[in-house]
């Protein structure tokens, strides 16, 4: 069993930075992709930014050159840092990984962490 733990999120105003962390736990395991979702209140959840394990990424086009996705292999952590927060980056982040266990392909999420930008 694989888990994911996000922690990093908060109240921050407009213009502010956060970072989010999310560490994977368990035993036998190997992550392909991570990325970072979110969902604001009354809407589905969606894809912000995802790392493959060769260090490619992608971004959603409205926090393309404010946020930034990495990850620490060694610790199966990743990470997204946010940069000049708008109101409209409001949600719940949750973190997402495919993980290789006995030769299956699963997808785990985390527990999500509330991110709240105010105006």
């Amino acid at each position: 069993q694989v888990q994911l733990v996000e922690s990093g999120g908060g109240l921050v105003q407009a213009g502010g930075s956060l970072r989010l962390s999310c560490g994977a736990s368990g035993s036998g395991f190997g992550i392909r992709t991570m990325g970072w979702y979110r969902q604001a209140p009354g809407k589905q959840r969606d894809r912000v930014a995802v790392i493959s394990n060769d260090g490619s990424t992608n971004y959603e086009d409205s926090v393309k050159a404010r946020f930034t996705i990495s990850r620490d292999n060694a610790k199966n952590t990743v990470y997204l840092q946010m940069n000049n927060l708008k109101p409209e980056d409001t949600g719940v982040y949750y973190c997402k990984a495919l993980v290789d266990v006995d030769f299956r392909t699963y997808q785990y999420w985390g527990q999500g962490t509330q991110v709240t930008v105010s105006s």
